[in-house]
């Protein structure tokens, strides 16, 4: 297959840890070519989406893991595959990005995630759609009701709905002395919409990544511990990445949400969860793969080669 991915600029990747970098080495392995795509380098013209691609030979050397072919024009359609897989910020520009790669799909690309799958999942709103999974949520931007829900349960974490890597995310008590600081400067003084969520102890122990891939559960989560001090586990914030076997609420969790998120062509998912409580769903570019296959020898990686070539052919 020719498969081409959307990532970041090559050189800012970190290939020891990347999940992008590991798919693409194991795609390589399998005998596959491997395009890389800047997501500023897609267009269309009449109708017709395009992009300028670098043919890469990838190695396993993290210090030298990399070589690109200069880049030419390739119509997305040419790929047999298509790997959305920029980071975060889901800003305008992301969004008008799953608009170009909607484009392509109606000319026959496979795009994966799908374009319009990625735009209606907002990672942090749509928990919503399962709250019988979920901690007690409030999604709002109203001063007010955030107040109020601070009052009602004590203890909480408020956090933006465009963040990624545990950035600008809070833990509040009710007796805070910097609580309306923190709201107002986190909600803009109420022109941003927050997310607030009951605060959750069993983040000592983790907030786990559980991983899907082509509607599959993958056995292992990575629970990201915080450090000393530290209310947030992302690996980002200095937390650590221990791999674990899924528990049975994990496990029931994720193999309720598989088929549906599948069914609506998310080939790569992310599900977070602390103490059996689903806090996000990721779908631009849920990572973590590496730490499991490390410290387990599952090869998460390999596996999404496997649901390509299975969607694929």
């Amino acid at each position: 297959m020719k498969i081409a991915l959307i990532v970041d600029p090559l050189p800012q990747l970190k290939p020891y840890k990347d999940s992008s970098v590991a798919i693409m080495r194991a795609a390589q392995a399998r005998g596959h070519t491997v395009h890389a795509i800047a997501r500023e380098a897609i267009s269309v013209r009449d109708g017709r989406v395009s992009a300028m691609a670098s043919a890469l030979s990838v190695r396993a050397d993290d210090q030298d893991w990399f070589s690109a072919a200069p880049p030419s024009r390739h119509a997305l359609n040419d790929f047999d595959a298509v790997l959305m897989r920029q980071d975060p910020p889901f800003d305008a520009e992301y969004v008008t990005a799953t608009w170009l790669l909607e484009r392509a799909e109606s000319h026959g690309a496979r795009v994966w995630n799908k374009p319009r799958a990625i735009r209606d999942h907002s990672e942090k709103v749509a928990i919503a759609e399962f709250p019988d999974f979920t901690p007690t949520t409030l999604i709002t931007r109203d001063t007010a009701e955030i107040q109020a829900f601070i009052d009602e349960l004590g203890d909480v974490i408020l956090k933006p709905l465009d963040g990624m890597g545990g950035a600008g995310i809070f833990r509040i008590r009710h007796d805070d002395a910097n609580r309306n600081a923190i709201i107002e400067t986190l909600g803009a003084d109420a022109s941003r919409t927050l997310m607030v969520q009951r605060y959750l102890p069993q983040i000592a122990e983790g907030d786990k990544r559980v991983l899907l891939i082509g509607g599959e559960v993958m056995p292992y989560s990575l629970a990201r511990i915080p450090k000393a001090g530290e209310t947030r586990g992302n690996l980002a914030a200095g937390g650590r990445g221990v791999a674990m076997p899924l528990t049975a609420r994990e496990r029931e969790i994720a193999e309720t949400l598989a088929p549906t998120l599948w069914a609506r062509g998310l080939l790569i998912v992310g599900l977070d969860m602390i103490g059996g409580h689903l806090t996000e769903i990721n779908v631009t570019s849920p990572t973590c793969m590496v730490e499991i296959r490390q410290q387990t020898g599952f090869d998460i990686p390999a596996r999404v080669i496997d649901a390509l070539e299975n969607t694929c052919h």
